[in-house]
Protein backbone atom coordinates (compact mmCIF):
# COMPACT_ATOMS: atom_id res chain seq x y z
CA UNK A 1 0.00 0.00 0.00
CA UNK A 2 1.21 3.46 -0.77
CA UNK A 3 2.16 5.86 1.77
CA UNK A 4 0.03 8.78 2.40
CA UNK A 5 2.92 10.84 2.04
CA UNK A 6 3.15 10.30 -1.60
CA UNK A 7 -0.54 11.42 -2.01
CA UNK A 8 0.08 14.78 -1.29
CA UNK A 9 0.82 17.53 -3.90
CA UNK A 10 3.85 19.16 -3.96
CA UNK A 11 2.21 22.42 -1.95
CA UNK A 12 1.80 20.13 1.44
CA UNK A 13 4.89 18.20 0.80
CA UNK A 14 6.71 21.57 0.73
CA UNK A 15 5.49 23.00 3.85
CA UNK A 16 5.64 19.67 5.90
CA UNK A 17 9.67 19.35 4.49
CA UNK A 18 9.92 23.05 6.02
CA UNK A 19 9.06 22.00 9.28
CA UNK A 20 11.17 18.67 8.90
CA UNK A 21 14.11 20.92 7.80
CA UNK A 22 13.87 23.42 10.55
CA UNK A 23 14.21 20.39 12.93
CA UNK A 24 16.72 18.72 10.83
CA UNK A 25 19.21 21.49 10.54
CA UNK A 26 18.82 22.47 14.11
CA UNK A 27 20.27 19.28 15.07
CA UNK A 28 22.88 19.47 12.63
CA UNK A 29 24.10 22.59 13.31
CA UNK A 30 24.11 21.80 16.96
CA UNK A 31 26.36 18.74 16.32
CA UNK A 32 28.82 20.82 14.13
CA UNK A 33 28.87 23.51 17.24
CA UNK A 34 29.32 20.55 19.55
CA UNK A 35 31.80 18.53 17.45
CA UNK A 36 33.70 21.85 16.86
CA UNK A 37 33.95 22.42 20.64
CA UNK A 38 35.17 18.63 21.01
CA UNK A 39 38.05 18.88 18.63
CA UNK A 40 39.02 22.47 20.39
CA UNK A 41 39.44 20.53 23.61
CA UNK A 42 41.48 17.58 22.30
CA UNK A 43 43.87 19.22 20.72
CA UNK A 44 44.11 23.32 20.83
CA UNK A 45 43.11 23.91 24.13
CA UNK A 46 45.60 21.05 25.07
CA UNK A 47 48.22 22.43 23.16
CA UNK A 48 48.17 25.98 25.52
CA UNK A 49 48.06 24.02 28.54
CA UNK A 50 51.13 22.19 28.29
CA UNK A 51 53.88 23.42 30.63
CA UNK A 52 57.23 24.78 30.02
CA UNK A 53 58.13 25.80 26.51
CA UNK A 54 56.85 22.76 24.84
CA UNK A 55 53.22 24.83 24.25
CA UNK A 56 54.94 26.67 21.86
CA UNK A 57 55.98 24.29 19.67
CA UNK A 58 52.31 22.18 20.06
CA UNK A 59 50.16 25.13 19.33
CA UNK A 60 52.51 25.68 16.10
CA UNK A 61 52.26 21.89 15.66
CA UNK A 62 48.53 21.89 16.09
CA UNK A 63 47.38 24.61 13.90
CA UNK A 64 49.67 24.25 10.84
CA UNK A 65 49.02 20.36 10.51
CA UNK A 66 45.03 20.52 11.38
CA UNK A 67 44.86 23.46 8.13
CA UNK A 68 47.11 21.16 6.01
CA UNK A 69 44.80 17.87 6.84
CA UNK A 70 41.91 20.07 5.86
CA UNK A 71 43.74 20.97 2.49
CA UNK A 72 44.74 17.81 1.19
CA UNK A 73 41.03 16.69 2.53
CA UNK A 74 40.11 19.70 0.30
CA UNK A 75 41.59 18.07 -2.90
CA UNK A 76 38.85 15.24 -2.90
CA UNK A 77 35.81 17.57 -1.87
CA UNK A 78 36.65 21.29 -3.32
CA UNK A 79 33.20 22.55 -2.73
CA UNK A 80 33.48 22.38 0.48
CA UNK A 81 35.89 24.89 0.30
CA UNK A 82 35.58 28.72 1.86
CA UNK A 83 32.76 30.47 4.23
CA UNK A 84 29.72 28.59 2.59
CA UNK A 85 27.82 31.54 2.15
CA UNK A 86 29.02 32.78 -1.21
CA UNK A 87 28.11 29.54 -2.48
CA UNK A 88 24.11 29.22 -1.05
CA UNK A 89 23.97 32.67 -3.00
CA UNK A 90 25.03 31.21 -6.30
CA UNK A 91 22.69 28.28 -5.93
CA UNK A 92 20.07 30.36 -5.22
CA UNK A 93 20.72 32.63 -7.99
CA UNK A 94 21.20 30.17 -10.54
CA UNK A 95 20.44 26.51 -9.81
CA UNK A 96 20.20 24.31 -6.79
CA UNK A 97 22.13 21.80 -8.57
CA UNK A 98 25.44 23.57 -7.39
CA UNK A 99 24.54 22.91 -4.03
CA UNK A 100 25.75 19.37 -3.22
CA UNK A 101 25.07 16.94 -0.33
CA UNK A 102 28.35 15.37 -0.44
CA UNK A 103 29.97 19.36 0.02
CA UNK A 104 27.47 19.82 3.04
CA UNK A 105 29.02 16.19 4.46
CA UNK A 106 32.75 17.54 3.33
CA UNK A 107 31.88 21.31 4.84
CA UNK A 108 31.05 19.26 8.23
CA UNK A 109 34.07 17.04 8.73
CA UNK A 110 36.97 19.90 6.97
CA UNK A 111 35.08 22.91 8.95
CA UNK A 112 35.53 20.69 12.42
CA UNK A 113 38.96 19.94 11.70
CA UNK A 114 39.91 22.97 10.51
CA UNK A 115 38.30 25.62 12.91
CA UNK A 116 38.79 23.21 16.22
CA UNK A 117 42.61 22.57 15.38
CA UNK A 118 42.73 26.40 15.78
CA UNK A 119 42.36 28.48 12.14
CA UNK A 120 41.03 31.68 12.81
CA UNK A 121 37.62 30.78 11.07
CA UNK A 122 34.15 30.82 12.06
CA UNK A 123 31.36 27.86 12.43
CA UNK A 124 28.98 30.66 11.12
CA UNK A 125 29.17 30.62 7.38
CA UNK A 126 29.63 27.10 7.01
CA UNK A 127 26.51 25.99 9.38
CA UNK A 128 24.62 28.25 6.59
CA UNK A 129 26.49 25.81 3.58
CA UNK A 130 25.71 22.78 5.50
CA UNK A 131 21.89 23.20 6.21
CA UNK A 132 21.27 24.63 2.50
CA UNK A 133 22.77 21.01 1.46
CA UNK A 134 20.99 19.17 3.84
CA UNK A 135 17.78 20.84 2.95
CA UNK A 136 18.32 20.09 -0.68
CA UNK A 137 19.05 17.05 -0.41
CA UNK A 138 15.17 16.61 1.82
CA UNK A 139 14.01 18.20 -0.74
CA UNK A 140 15.08 15.31 -3.72
CA UNK A 141 14.50 12.56 -1.46
CA UNK A 142 10.87 13.83 -1.56
CA UNK A 143 11.14 14.55 -5.12
CA UNK A 144 10.21 17.73 -5.32
CA UNK A 145 10.28 19.32 -9.09
CA UNK A 146 13.47 21.51 -9.71
CA UNK A 147 11.48 24.89 -9.98
CA UNK A 148 10.72 24.56 -6.38
CA UNK A 149 13.75 22.83 -5.13
CA UNK A 150 15.83 26.19 -4.92
CA UNK A 151 13.39 27.63 -2.36
CA UNK A 152 14.47 25.23 0.01
CA UNK A 153 17.98 26.51 0.00
CA UNK A 154 17.08 29.82 2.14
CA UNK A 155 14.80 27.74 4.06
CA UNK A 156 18.02 26.12 5.29
CA UNK A 157 20.59 28.79 5.45
CA UNK A 158 17.94 30.66 8.19
CA UNK A 159 17.71 27.27 10.13
CA UNK A 160 21.60 27.03 10.15
CA UNK A 161 22.14 30.78 10.89
CA UNK A 162 19.53 30.70 13.95
CA UNK A 163 20.99 27.28 15.45
CA UNK A 164 24.54 28.65 14.89
CA UNK A 165 23.32 32.18 16.86
CA UNK A 166 20.52 31.25 18.69
CA UNK A 167 18.86 34.10 16.78
CA UNK A 168 15.71 33.31 14.91
CA UNK A 169 14.77 36.67 14.03
CA UNK A 170 17.94 37.71 12.79
CA UNK A 171 18.44 35.05 10.77
CA UNK A 172 15.08 35.40 8.87
CA UNK A 173 16.83 39.02 8.36
CA UNK A 174 20.13 37.42 7.11
CA UNK A 175 18.23 34.79 4.75
CA UNK A 176 16.63 38.50 3.31
CA UNK A 177 19.58 40.63 2.94
CA UNK A 178 22.09 38.42 1.80
CA UNK A 179 20.40 35.12 0.39
CA UNK A 180 17.28 36.20 -1.38
CA UNK A 181 18.07 40.24 -1.59
CA UNK A 182 14.25 40.97 -1.78
CA UNK A 183 11.02 40.40 0.75
CA UNK A 184 9.78 37.26 -1.85
CA UNK A 185 6.30 36.41 0.42
CA UNK A 186 6.49 33.37 -1.51
CA UNK A 187 8.93 31.85 0.88
CA UNK A 188 9.08 34.31 3.62
CA UNK A 189 6.99 31.71 5.81
CA UNK A 190 8.76 28.85 5.36
CA UNK A 191 11.95 30.71 6.18
CA UNK A 192 10.17 32.20 9.47
CA UNK A 193 8.80 28.51 10.37
CA UNK A 194 11.98 26.78 9.84
CA UNK A 195 14.59 29.54 11.92
CA UNK A 196 11.78 29.40 14.55
CA UNK A 197 12.09 25.19 15.10
CA UNK A 198 15.75 25.27 14.87
CA UNK A 199 16.14 27.54 17.40
CA UNK A 200 13.80 25.66 19.42
CA UNK A 201 16.49 22.93 18.63
CA UNK A 202 19.12 24.58 19.50
CA UNK A 203 18.02 25.52 22.74
CA UNK A 204 15.96 22.85 23.91
CA UNK A 205 19.80 21.06 23.62
CA UNK A 206 22.25 23.75 24.53
CA UNK A 207 20.02 25.64 27.11
CA UNK A 208 18.00 28.85 26.49
CA UNK A 209 21.04 31.13 27.30
CA UNK A 210 21.98 33.92 25.23
CA UNK A 211 25.35 33.11 22.96
CA UNK A 212 26.71 35.86 25.30
CA UNK A 213 25.77 36.82 29.02
CA UNK A 214 25.94 40.28 29.65
CA UNK A 215 25.46 42.62 32.60
CA UNK A 216 22.08 43.81 32.01
CA UNK A 217 23.17 47.20 33.06
CA UNK A 218 24.33 47.96 29.90
CA UNK A 219 22.83 50.38 27.82
CA UNK A 220 22.69 54.05 27.14
CA UNK A 221 23.55 55.66 30.26
CA UNK A 222 24.56 59.17 28.97
CA UNK A 223 23.97 60.91 26.01
CA UNK A 224 27.35 62.14 25.10
CA UNK A 225 28.38 58.91 24.46
CA UNK A 226 26.56 59.06 21.56
CA UNK A 227 29.48 61.57 20.15
CA UNK A 228 31.93 58.61 20.34
CA UNK A 229 29.36 56.09 19.09
CA UNK A 230 29.09 58.41 15.86
CA UNK A 231 33.39 57.90 15.62
CA UNK A 232 33.35 54.15 16.30
CA UNK A 233 31.07 53.77 13.67
CA UNK A 234 33.60 55.61 11.14
CA UNK A 235 36.31 53.59 12.76
CA UNK A 236 34.59 50.19 12.03
CA UNK A 237 33.71 51.36 8.40
CA UNK A 238 37.55 51.79 8.03
CA UNK A 239 38.36 48.60 10.00
CA UNK A 240 35.43 46.41 8.08
CA UNK A 241 36.95 47.93 4.50
CA UNK A 242 40.94 47.05 5.35
CA UNK A 243 39.71 43.62 6.92
CA UNK A 244 37.76 43.08 3.27
CA UNK A 245 40.70 44.50 1.35
CA UNK A 246 42.93 42.39 2.90
CA UNK A 247 41.10 39.00 2.37
CA UNK A 248 40.97 40.42 -1.37
CA UNK A 249 44.00 41.03 -2.09
CA UNK A 250 45.79 37.79 -0.05
CA UNK A 251 43.32 35.60 -1.75
CA UNK A 252 44.18 37.36 -5.11
CA UNK A 253 48.18 36.24 -4.11
CA UNK A 254 47.65 32.85 -3.00
CA UNK A 255 45.52 31.74 -6.44
CA UNK A 256 48.11 33.10 -8.27
CA UNK A 257 51.39 32.00 -6.60
CA UNK A 258 52.73 28.20 -7.02
CA UNK A 259 51.97 26.91 -3.96
CA UNK A 260 49.68 23.63 -4.31
CA UNK A 261 46.42 24.34 -3.41
CA UNK A 262 46.36 21.34 -1.19
CA UNK A 263 49.39 23.16 0.76
CA UNK A 264 47.79 26.37 1.09
CA UNK A 265 45.60 26.35 3.95
CA UNK A 266 48.78 24.92 5.92
CA UNK A 267 50.19 28.23 5.37
CA UNK A 268 46.82 30.02 7.19
CA UNK A 269 46.87 28.03 10.14
CA UNK A 270 50.67 28.56 10.65
CA UNK A 271 50.22 31.77 11.02
CA UNK A 272 47.35 31.60 12.76
CA UNK A 273 49.67 29.95 15.35
CA UNK A 274 52.32 32.17 15.05
CA UNK A 275 50.00 35.15 16.23
CA UNK A 276 48.39 32.94 18.78
CA UNK A 277 51.81 32.04 20.41
CA UNK A 278 52.56 35.84 20.12
CA UNK A 279 49.81 37.09 21.60
CA UNK A 280 50.11 35.32 24.24
CA UNK A 281 53.31 35.69 25.22
CA UNK A 282 52.79 39.51 24.83
CA UNK A 283 49.30 39.98 26.75
CA UNK A 284 48.94 36.68 28.26
CA UNK A 285 45.21 36.36 26.28
CA UNK A 286 43.85 33.85 24.09
CA UNK A 287 41.33 34.17 21.51
CA UNK A 288 43.47 34.76 18.32
CA UNK A 289 43.10 30.81 17.16
CA UNK A 290 39.53 29.21 16.18
CA UNK A 291 36.54 31.48 16.35
CA UNK A 292 37.75 33.83 19.14
CA UNK A 293 34.83 33.51 21.31
CA UNK A 294 37.58 33.51 24.32
CA UNK A 295 38.89 36.92 23.56
CA UNK A 296 35.56 38.24 22.60
CA UNK A 297 34.20 37.29 25.86
CA UNK A 298 36.66 39.11 27.46
CA UNK A 299 36.17 41.99 25.50
CA UNK A 300 32.29 42.35 26.38
CA UNK A 301 33.07 41.77 30.20
CA UNK A 302 34.93 45.32 29.71
CA UNK A 303 38.30 43.52 31.59
CA UNK A 304 40.50 44.24 28.92
CA UNK A 305 43.00 47.63 29.24
CA UNK A 306 42.73 49.23 25.92
CA UNK A 307 46.56 48.39 24.56
CA UNK A 308 45.34 44.26 24.92
CA UNK A 309 42.58 45.05 22.92
CA UNK A 310 44.22 46.83 19.64
CA UNK A 311 46.70 44.30 19.72
CA UNK A 312 43.51 41.65 20.14
CA UNK A 313 42.16 43.53 16.70
CA UNK A 314 45.33 43.82 14.84
CA UNK A 315 46.32 40.11 14.99
CA UNK A 316 42.75 38.78 14.84
CA UNK A 317 42.32 40.32 11.60
CA UNK A 318 45.38 39.41 10.17
CA UNK A 319 44.95 35.94 11.53
CA UNK A 320 41.26 35.46 9.77
CA UNK A 321 43.05 36.96 6.65
CA UNK A 322 46.09 34.36 5.94
CA UNK A 323 43.38 31.70 7.59
CA UNK A 324 40.21 32.13 4.64
CA UNK A 325 42.32 33.70 1.53
CA UNK A 326 44.42 30.19 1.89
CA UNK A 327 41.71 28.25 0.99
CA UNK A 328 40.42 26.78 3.86
CA UNK A 329 36.84 25.50 5.30
CA UNK A 330 35.64 28.61 7.46
CA UNK A 331 33.85 31.44 7.47
CA UNK A 332 34.07 35.24 8.55
CA UNK A 333 31.08 35.41 10.93
CA UNK A 334 33.21 35.26 14.39
CA UNK A 335 36.10 37.08 13.69
CA UNK A 336 33.97 40.26 12.27
CA UNK A 337 31.99 40.40 15.51
CA UNK A 338 35.68 39.84 17.15
CA UNK A 339 36.89 42.71 15.49
CA UNK A 340 34.18 44.65 16.51
CA UNK A 341 33.97 43.98 20.25
CA UNK A 342 38.03 44.82 20.94
CA UNK A 343 37.59 47.76 18.96
CA UNK A 344 34.27 48.75 20.55
CA UNK A 345 36.19 48.74 23.77
CA UNK A 346 39.01 50.34 22.98
CA UNK A 347 36.02 53.19 22.37
CA UNK A 348 34.83 52.71 25.39
CA UNK A 349 38.00 53.01 27.59
CA UNK A 350 38.09 56.48 25.51
CA UNK A 351 34.82 57.13 26.53
CA UNK A 352 35.16 56.37 30.08
CA UNK A 353 38.42 58.62 30.12
CA UNK A 354 36.93 61.17 28.46
CA UNK A 355 33.53 61.68 30.28
CA UNK A 356 34.17 60.16 33.49
CA UNK A 357 31.68 57.21 32.91
CA UNK A 358 31.15 54.07 34.96
CA UNK A 359 33.24 51.39 34.05
CA UNK A 360 30.33 49.42 32.00
CA UNK A 361 30.75 51.58 29.20
CA UNK A 362 33.17 49.32 27.84
CA UNK A 363 31.23 46.27 27.83
CA UNK A 364 28.76 48.75 25.79
CA UNK A 365 30.51 49.96 23.12
CA UNK A 366 32.25 46.44 23.05
CA UNK A 367 29.00 45.52 22.30
CA UNK A 368 28.06 48.00 19.79
CA UNK A 369 31.08 47.58 18.21
CA UNK A 370 30.25 43.94 17.38
CA UNK A 371 27.67 45.30 15.21
CA UNK A 372 29.29 47.78 13.42
CA UNK A 373 31.80 46.36 11.88
CA UNK A 374 29.67 43.04 10.98
CA UNK A 375 27.21 45.72 9.24
CA UNK A 376 30.40 47.00 7.55
CA UNK A 377 31.77 43.44 6.15
CA UNK A 378 29.08 41.65 5.80
CA UNK A 379 26.87 44.52 4.36
CA UNK A 380 23.40 43.46 6.13
CA UNK A 381 22.73 46.34 8.28
CA UNK A 382 19.07 45.09 9.78
CA UNK A 383 20.65 41.93 10.71
CA UNK A 384 23.61 43.37 12.14
CA UNK A 385 21.00 45.13 14.67
CA UNK A 386 18.76 42.09 15.35
CA UNK A 387 21.68 39.79 15.88
CA UNK A 388 23.36 41.66 18.59
CA UNK A 389 20.02 42.10 20.25
CA UNK A 390 19.08 38.68 19.76
CA UNK A 391 22.91 37.11 21.27
CA UNK A 392 22.95 38.98 23.85
CA UNK A 393 19.41 39.07 25.17
CA UNK A 394 19.80 43.06 25.60
CA UNK A 395 17.92 45.73 24.20
CA UNK A 396 19.10 49.00 26.13
CA UNK A 397 21.64 49.57 23.01
CA UNK A 398 19.02 49.64 20.45
CA UNK A 399 19.28 53.45 19.75
CA UNK A 400 23.79 53.45 19.73
CA UNK A 401 23.57 50.15 17.56
CA UNK A 402 21.19 51.96 14.99
CA UNK A 403 23.63 54.74 14.74
CA UNK A 404 26.87 52.80 14.83
CA UNK A 405 25.76 50.18 12.56
CA UNK A 406 24.29 52.78 9.91
CA UNK A 407 27.34 55.10 9.83
CA UNK A 408 29.29 51.81 9.39
CA UNK A 409 27.28 50.47 6.34
CA UNK A 410 26.74 53.66 4.91
CA UNK A 411 30.85 54.50 4.43
CA UNK A 412 32.08 51.16 3.82
CA UNK A 413 29.46 50.47 0.72
CA UNK A 414 30.97 54.35 -0.02
CA UNK A 415 34.74 53.11 0.38
CA UNK A 416 34.33 49.38 -1.18
CA UNK A 417 30.77 49.47 -2.78
CA UNK A 418 30.94 45.52 -3.93
CA UNK A 419 30.31 43.82 -0.56
CA UNK A 420 32.04 40.94 0.38
CA UNK A 421 30.64 37.74 -0.74
CA UNK A 422 30.13 39.01 -4.26
CA UNK A 423 33.68 40.36 -4.65
CA UNK A 424 34.62 36.76 -3.51
CA UNK A 425 32.70 35.11 -6.21
CA UNK A 426 33.65 38.06 -8.74
CA UNK A 427 37.43 37.11 -7.82
CA UNK A 428 36.23 33.40 -9.10
CA UNK A 429 34.55 34.68 -12.24
CA UNK A 430 30.76 34.75 -11.21
CA UNK A 431 28.97 37.60 -11.33
CA UNK A 432 25.77 37.61 -9.83
CA UNK A 433 23.88 40.35 -11.31
CA UNK A 434 24.90 39.49 -14.93
CA UNK A 435 23.07 36.42 -14.06
CA UNK A 436 20.29 37.67 -12.64
CA UNK A 437 19.59 40.16 -15.21
CA UNK A 438 19.81 37.33 -18.08
CA UNK A 439 17.28 35.35 -16.59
Amino acid sequence: MRLPTWSLDEKQRLFGLTIAIGGVCGLVAVAFHVSIQWMERATIERAFAMSGDAWIVAVLAVTTLGALGAGILLRYIPGARGSGVPQVKVAYATTPQSIRFRDALGKFGIGVLQIGTGSSLGREGPTVHICAGVAKGMGRMLRITPEKLHLLLPVGAAAGIAAAFNAPIAAVTFTIEEIVGTLDQTMLSGVIVAAALAAVVERSILGDSPVFSIPQGYGLDHASSLVLYVALGIAAALVSVTFTESLLKLRAWFAASRLPAWFRPAVGGAVAGLLGIGVMLLVGVGGITGGGYEGLLGALSGRFEVRVLLVLCAAKLVATVFSYSSGGAGGIFAPALFLGATLGGAFGILDVAVFGHAHAEVGSFALVGMGAVFAGTIRAPITSVLIIIEMTAGYGLTLPLMISNMIAYGLARQLRPTPIYEAFLEQDGIHLSARATAT
